[in-house]
């Protein structure tokens, strides 16, 4: 029944408009970013020009990421002339004034600072351990008009986790005094430079009155864009000074403070991580209410390591971990972290100065109501909505924001010229055909089961390569545009680059929306003071700028250093674990659509694959098996005896798997709404209320996955004794839980709705899948006691997914030859499964002619016959971090030649797959990368195992014969390795219970032996045929010689076109020791 008063909501033809992911120009936080980007673009102009020399003609730049700043050459005098334009503040619409550094006369009538235009900070320089492994930097910036100052290292705390960077101040003025003072303008310092730079070149000096909130655009020159408050020091510089008592010394300028806001301080916290890791927090020091720091995506916290001060100069500090030959170079005006390898910058945080951080506000209201502030400030909530975005509009709804714009973001470029990068966060690739060797694949996890180990990649138009930046939101986007940047399911912000001899990683701990820009620079002359003393000693190249901005949050970025591509996912998987080991039947083919109507049908698809001679392993159901889109029922008309359904699909082996979503029908005689109403369970309105919007069921409220009670309580409703109708062949699918919502902006939860913990959803919008994902898998662990390995495919996905565990195209109707082309290409991918929505044609893989069939039937089969690959990858890359699917140049680092190659790709280190893509083709161009090292597509010197006999179902070849494929190399040897267990249970881990063999081939003999002397798995498993490839000559004899001394004999026959060897009718087990010898 309905719920009471509850009007019934159709969604079966909801109406998807697809053009709102096209505009996000009426988003604040996107228009925003772009504005940003577009005003680093416009300073990069002026970077390119700007030089330092020794001589009398000197340029500062105050405030590097204004969209134009005025750098006036010095005429001798002691400090630098700065002179620079107005800017206007987004929330506050007041001059942001660049104060000149050598007005010394204009900043001393400002008594009441008494400080001077030249306040001290000193630096005492740490050069013994430290014997924790953070280091933490506090610097102050105010919001409009800054008061920013650097800094003081103070090792003064005894503690064992011991090294703060604190603001001291020497003037006669105290800081925190400072900090809280009115000022009192006589003459306002933006306006005294303005002047002096209009009268240089000879304009028309702009009126005098200049009032801190009204409108004053017709009083400065005007700028295309706000500048954002918090982008960069404005005016601040660290000298040596030779009469000084400390030991290093650092002056800092400061800027008049504005009349209505306080400095902000922010805290700085660097780390050194084991396994050459660094991690860097910025968060506010004290902040008005803690910021969201993301929780339960790091598999603990990440031990630290003992860093050491390896030197010290005035204004930085030089770290190392002392395991390897990186160093942390910290530079404190302006702020800057170099991580440097042989005095080679191989990346750099904000050496364009353009970290930003939007610190928690109290709405305009209530700051003149504390403060008092000046009568003129317009504190309506029209000038409320406009000037500090506390509510922002899109299209018909609202997004009250309690805490105003809390952006953050930073710009790590990497120095070097990067061959190639991988996006883990949306599909592309970035080709830069002007700069040599510059490349930069995509990853995406469009359907993770387990987690996923694949990737998808998808070409970057060279024209987008400096444009939008990549938008990583998960929202209800299928059918989405190829060469897209905008959000689609899931996202992992996490970013690889690569060049010749080192490999570098970036992981952005940020759950909130976030945009990621990546762009190039040629090779241009950067000096000391824009990259540092480090980066001028060494080779001018092309340098690739990656800037990450999240909505809000904190500032945690981890640094991954490599130095091989190896490394870099062993320090990825160690902080978010390694892919789950996934239940074998997973790695099989899946068959799905929505929706098979009743039992009949699934019965009919079933034995439609048997009589077609086609394994299987997987029937789907989606969303139509329940009653009326209750999640947890069955359609009793339908599917009146599901048990009866699963236990057909069990006496071949077969599972079955069915969906559920994060969205629950508002309906009090549902009993899990009326069970999450009771308690409290579900994400609730910004006004309290319980959250509801429309999805599949209708009217729905969506359970607050971030809640742990939650996910304990949805964990047990997989339990037998609730999930009525559920056996143990059932597994789970996750979807619509980016979450999708109808009628919601962009289809998706309002941003101020609300979360366990009082968190609001623009927080952890990016995590709420992975949440749901991580509740379901714990039911499944949890109702078989512990001893069953789960199967969940989540559609939504964050970093971490991977600890948790279509083909055809969801939509349209392909051709027969475009399909038998997607079959083929799907089974050499991980995830290996037909879906369609219910209004496409039937697509089982008999319907489209014999010919098409048997095509279909090969690359299954195929498919099958390399399970034991497959297997033995997924355990790979669950015990050593190890990528299932791998781009080329993953295998051959040192090859330029792969760093450009996007249509095919490596499974494993052995097989080079290339699918083929364009209809009616009968030859491709494919690049075999090493030295005439791939024959047949398989790399010289490698062992591939597989299976000889195919059955209807995983579960169905246990037992089943194993054969080799010996590949040799140039030198004529080869190795492979092979892991078997029971296939299911949890018995590999907890009792060893498993089998790991190693193959080597040298000098003719080919060597089974044990890799792994833990594990204990007894197998019936024989080795019945061996393709050796690439044997030049014909043998004399054959010999096979087991561990217990016996030799017999072995048949074989030899082509000598092809230099194959083939050994059939052979009997040995796979379990034990034994050898081949070929004479």
């Amino acid at each position: 029944m309905e719920a009471a008063g509850k009007e019934e909501i159709s969604v079966e033809d909801e109406a998807v408009d697809k053009t709102i992911f096209k505009d996000c120009s009426k988003i604040a936080f996107y228009r925003r970013q772009k504005q940003r980007l577009t005003e680093k673009a416009a300073y990069q102009a002026l970077l390119d020009s700007v030089t330092t020399g020794k001589d009398s003609t000197r340029f500062q730049i105050i405030n590097e990421v204004a969209k134009r700043v005025v750098a006036v050459p010095c005429s001798g005098q002691e400090s630098p002339s700065i002179l620079g334009e107005a800017q206007y503040i987004e929330h506050l619409n007041s001059p942001l004034s660049w104060i000149c550094a050598e007005a010394e006369k204009m900043r001393l009538k400002h008594s009441e600072y008494q400080c001077g235009p030249k306040c001290k900070f000193s630096m005492q320089l740490h050069t013994s351990e430290v014997s924790s492994g953070s280091v933490h930097m506090v610097f102050y910036r105010t919001v409009g008009n800054f008061l920013y100052t650097h800094l003081y290292l103070d090792p003064e705390n005894g503690s064992n986790n011991a090294v703060q960077f604190k603001y001291q101040s020497q003037s006669p003025s105290d800081l925190d005094a400072l900090k809280g003072r009115e000022a009192t303008v006589q003459e306002d310092p933006w306006e005294l430079s303005t002047r002096q730079h209009v009268a240089q070149k000879g304009a028309e000096e702009p009126s005098k009155q200049v009032p801190v909130i009204q409108d004053i655009s017709n009083k400065a020159p005007k700028t295309e864009n706000f500048e954002d408050p918090l982008e960069q020091t404005p005016c601040s510089d660290f000298t040596d000074e030779a009469d000084s008592d400390e030991p290093s010394t650092v002056s800092a300028y400061l800027p008049y403070t504005s009349k209505t806001l306080k400095a902000v301080p922010l805290l700085a916290e660097v780390y050194g991580i084991e396994g050459n890791i660094f991690r860097l927090k910025i968060n506010e020091e004290t902040p008005l209410k803690p910021r969201y720091e993301v929780p339960d995506v790091l598999t603990s916290k990440p031990s630290t390591v003992r860093l050491t001060s390896c030197s010290g100069d005035t204004g930085s500090l030089v770290l190392a971990d002392g395991k390897g030959d990186l160093k942390c170079h910290i530079t404190a005006n302006p702020f800057k972290v170099d991580l440097v390898s042989e005095e080679e910058v191989v990346m750099s945080i904000n050496s364009l100065g353009q970290l930003y951080f939007e610190h928690l506000q109290n709405p305009l209201m209530q700051r003149a109501t504390k403060e008092n502030e000046d009568t003129s400030v317009d504190t309506t909530q029209e000038n409320q909505d406009e000037l500090c975005l506390w509510e922002e509009k899109f299209e018909n709804f609202v997004d009250v924001k309690v805490n105003g714009k809390t952006d953050t973001g930073v710009l790590p470029p990497l120095v070097w010229i990067s061959p190639c990068m991988d996006l883990n966060i949306s599909m592309g690739s970035h080709n830069m055909q002007n700069h040599t060797n510059l490349k930069i694949l995509g990853k995406v996890k469009t359907r993770i089961f387990t987690g996923g180990s694949g990737f998808w990649t998808r070409k970057v138009r060279k024209e987008n390569i400096d444009g939008d930046a990549y938008r990583l939101y998960n929202l209800d986007v299928y059918g989405y545009k190829v060469h897209d940047k905008m959000g689609i399911y899931g996202s992992v912000p996490y970013l690889l680059a690569h060049k010749l001899g080192r490999t570098l990683g970036i992981f952005w701990l940020n759950a909130s929306e976030t945009l990621v820009e990546i762009s190039t620079e040629p090779a241009v002359k950067y000096t000391l003071t824009q990259m540092g003393p480090v980066a001028a000693k060494q080779k001018v190249e092309s340098r690739t700028d990656v800037r990450w901005m999240s909505e809000s949050g904190i500032i945690d970025v981890f640094l991954l250093t490599g130095p091989t591509p190896s490394d870099v996912f062993r320090q990825y998987s160690y902080l978010t674990g390694t892919q789950a080991m996934p239940p074998l039947f997973s790695l099989g083919y899946h068959q799905c659509r929505w929706n098979y109507e009743d039992e009949q049908d699934v019965k009919a698809v079933d034995a439609g694959f048997d009589e077609h001679d086609i394994p299987y392993d997987v029937m789907w159901l989606d969303i139509e098996h329940t009653e009326g889109k209750r999640y947890f029922t069955w359609d009793k008309k339908r599917f009146p005896n599901p048990k009866r359904m699963q236990e057909l699909l069990r006496s071949k082996k077969r599972k079955l798997v069915v969906i559920s979503d994060p969205h629950i029908k508002v309906d009090p005689n549902y009993s899990v709404y009326a069970k999450a109403k009771e308690q409290g369970f579900f994400v609730r309105n910004h006004d309290g209320g319980d959250f509801e919007g429309v999805c599949w069921p209708g009217l729905s409220s969506y359970l607050d996955f971030t809640n742990p009670k939650v996910r304990e309580w949805y964990s047990s409703l997989f339990a037998f004794s609730v999930y009525q109708g559920s056996t143990d062949i059932l597994h789970v699918w996750n979807d619509m839980n980016e979450p999708s919502v109808f009628r919601g902006p962009e289809l998706t939860m309002q941003k101020n709705a609300i979360h366990h913990g009082n968190w609001e959803h623009r927080e952890l919008h990016n995590i709420y899948g992975f949440y749901q994902q991580m509740a379901t898998a714990e039911g499944l662990i949890q109702r078989s006691k512990g001893k069953e390995r789960p199967f969940v495919l989540t559609r939504s996905f964050f970093a971490g997914s991977q600890k948790y565990a279509d083909i055809g195209g969801f939509i349209g109707n392909p051709e027969a030859e475009l399909l038998v082309r997607w079959y083929q290409a799907g089974a050499y991918q991980p995830f290996f499964r037909s879906h369609a929505t219910k209004n496409t044609r039937r697509r089982e893989p008999w319907l489209f002619g014999e010919k098409h069939t048997q095509l279909i039937r090969e690359a299954i089969r195929e498919r099958y016959a390399l399970l034991p690959y497959w297997y033995s990858l997924f355990y790979f890359a669950h015990v050593a971090s190890q990528p299932v699917m791998r781009p080329l140049w993953i295998e051959f680092p040192g090859e330029l030649e792969t760093f450009g190659v996007e249509d095919e790709y490596m499974l494993g280190s052995a097989l080079l797959v290339h699918p083929v893509t364009e209809p009616k083709a009968t030859v491709v161009d494919v690049f075999l990368p090493g030295s005439n090292e791939i024959p047949v597509f398989q790399r010289g010197g490698s062992v591939v195992p597989i299976k000889t006999t195919i059955g209807k179902s995983t579960g169905c070849m246990t037992d089943s014969p194993y054969g080799l494929r010996v590949a040799l190399s140039t030198k004529g040897s080869a190795v492979g390795e092979v892991y078997l267990d029971d296939g299911h249970s949890f018995q590999y881990l907890h009792q060893k219970q498993f089998m790991h063999r190693k193959f080597s081939f040298s000098s003719g003999v080919l060597i089974n032996s044990c890799a792994d002397e833990r594990g204990r798995y007894p197998s019936k498993c024989i080795v019945e045929q061996i393709f050796v490839l690439g044997l030049k000559k014909q043998p004399s004899s054959v010999t096979a010689h087991s561990s217990d001394g016996k030799a017999q004999p072995v048949a074989f026959t030899y082509c000598a076109k092809t230099s194959t060897l083939s050994l059939e009718k052979l009997s040995l087990n796979i379990g034990a020791d034994w050898k081949v010898h070929i004479q």
